[in-house]
């Protein structure tokens, strides 16, 4: 086998970026919301309002660090993976279907179990519109503005090749993952509506973890496409915001369970190496 030639850029200098882009927007926020800092009301109103631009964080650093060691024909080939759509129908089923099964059963198991299920987040911005309707335009909007534009191109466009260069798949999710829930810590001290954030942080850190490994298994079985991870990452938002389950105790010790046991099969299946068989 042809090793393949050692990606150009520095993993580390990246998280730093992106950590500090996004916590610099971040952190004062997040200190005054806690009685630490006073912040004027106009930079408070754009810190706390939609406009604060720290989730942009890893696109920021994934970008910069492209431009600067691979010059443009590396931010094209990276924006290129973006629309990767060629994926196969299997991996389509996998990154649409995936998630709303895997956190909305322990939500079902709840619900059996006689646990008082309170009503979602999207139901409650639905405000009475036909929730079908909502739902997809939920879905648009979370793709665009909730989270997976702003950082799939660093996680997994950037981070994740590099971190494999030095761990082999398993490794790099689980290290990928207590990454990727350390970014948003200071996130735990300013006051939110998702369910995740408004939890014991324990949960936060193992949910993205074991999440993250199955983003490295996608990305790594569908040719390092970043489309496909944009997808999955617009799917794990959106079941959480029609699917209350991290709000509800026994849907969420069934969701761990049931992502670990998830995990362990295709760890076994596919192989902690590259989580990827060598024929497909």
């Amino acid at each position: 086998m042809v090793k393949e030639a050692k990606m150009k850029g520095n993993v580390w200098l990246f998280f730093l970026i992106a950590f500090g882009f996004s916590w610099l927007f971040w952190m004062p926020l997040a200190l005054a919301e806690q009685g630490f800092l006073r912040l004027p009301d106009g930079v408070y109103q754009f810190l706390s309002g939609s406009s604060n631009p720290a989730a942009y964080g890893p696109l920021v650093a994934a970008f910069l660090m492209t431009a600067i060691y691979e010059g443009w024909s590396g931010v094209k080939a990276l924006l290129k993976r973006g629309l990767d759509f060629k994926i196969g129908w299997k991996w389509y089923l996998v990154v649409f279907l995936m998630l709303p099964l895997l956190i909305g059963l322990p939500l079902l198991g709840a619900q059996m179990a006689g646990e008082t299920i309170p009503e979602s987040w999207g139901v409650r911005e639905a405000g009475g519109a036909p929730l079908p309707i909502f739902a997809i335009v939920a879905f648009f909007m979370i793709f665009f503005l909730g989270g997976p534009l702003q950082e799939e191109f660093g996680w997994r466009g950037y981070a994740t090749d590099r971190l494999q260069e030095k761990f082999n798949a398993l490794w790099t999710g689980i290290v990928m993952g207590l990454l990727w829930a350390s970014w948003h810590l200071p996130l735990l001290f300013i006051p939110r509506e998702e369910a995740y954030y408004n939890r014991p942080a324990w949960g936060m850190f193992l949910t993205t973890t074991l999440v993250t490994i199955l983003f490295t298994w996608i990305y790594n079985n569908t040719n390092r496409s970043v489309f496909a991870t944009l997808i999955f990452h617009t799917m794990f938002n959106w079941t959480n915001f029609f699917f209350p389950t991290f709000e509800t105790d026994i849907g969420g010790l069934l969701f761990f369970g049931l992502a670990i046991v998830l995990v362990g099969v295709i760890v076994w299946q596919f192989g902690p190496e590259r989580l990827k068989r060598e024929d497909t």
